[in-house]
């Protein structure tokens, strides 16, 4: 018996696995996308994305419209040019505090707040500011509390002042030059040049300081968190009201807090 004509609009399915073999295919060249950015810590032109990855124009620009949509991914400021989104920096956030990893890096950070006796905390860069990952807070009456997840200025935070000195110098400037260096109070450094030679200072010694410059009546130390690579991906730090701690008293902390950070550096 003759086979039936097929009518002429009819489209033969896919196959479940050509299916999946496509999805695969995109899903890999979409995370491949998002690891080029968040590796070069800068934002990246459609071109320059395609050139690295070894794709067509044509399909860069299709992922990076899908990212955008889902905010994996953001315009910068020229609007020419791609960076990591809110939905990427979520996820980072959500798997570094995730489960078992994250109690041990909270039992280190503890650990560290019983030897140094006052308030420590675990931050990242998210951006153009200092994101909070954990903190825990030491047993006094007068002391600050900031949740985690939340967000503090780059350019008057010990933390933050340790993540610029620490990155590459042009990223740096480009970092700078775009911040709203707002005075939180009167020590807050609030000229950009000024800002550069503190953290050429802060990149020689290792450790920076907060001065009172966020806050009146506190002051701050931090060191570098770095990963296996040497990447710099997280800052230890400790504060508390100069009723308790002085500036010298914070420095002589520097020591517990590296020791400290080479623990973390393995649960990141």
């Amino acid at each position: 018996m003759p086979r039936a004509a097929r009518p002429p609009d009819a489209v033969s399915p896919v196959p479940p696995v050509a299916e999946e073999s496509a999805s695969g295919s995109s899903a890999e060249r979409s995370l491949r996308l998002l690891a080029l950015l968040a590796n070069e810590g800068r934002a990246l032109t459609l071109a320059e994305l395609a050139a690295q990855l070894g794709l067509p124009k044509g399909t860069a620009h299709r992922i990076c419209t899908q990212l955008l949509a889902t905010g994996f991914l953001a315009r910068d400021v020229d609007e020419r040019s791609f960076s990591v989104g809110p939905a990427l920096r979520k996820l980072a956030f959500d798997t570094l505090n995730h489960g078992v990893v994250r109690g041990l890096r909270h039992e280190v950070l503890s650990e560290l707040v019983r030897q140094v006796g006052e308030t420590c905390n675990l931050t990242t860069l998210d951006g153009a500011q200092v994101l909070y990952l954990d903190r825990v807070e030491a047993q006094w009456p007068l002391r600050l509390t900031l949740d985690v997840g939340s967000h503090v200025p780059l350019h008057c935070t010990a933390s933050g002042k340790l993540f610029l000195a620490l990155m590459p110098k042009h990223a740096r400037d480009v970092l700078i030059d775009s911040l709203p260096l707002v005075r939180k109070t009167a020590n807050t450094v609030t000229n950009a040049e000024a800002l550069r030679t503190e953290c050429d200072q802060i990149a020689r010694r290792g450790y920076s300081r907060d001065r009172e410059e966020f806050i009146a009546g506190l002051v701050a130390v931090a060191v570098p968190v770095r990963d296996a690579a040497g990447e710099v991906r997280a800052a230890l730090a400790v504060h508390a009201p100069t009723a308790r701690m002085s500036m010298e008293d914070a420095v002589k902390r520097i020591d517990a807090l590296k020791a400290a950070a080479e623990k973390m550096s393995g649960l990141l």
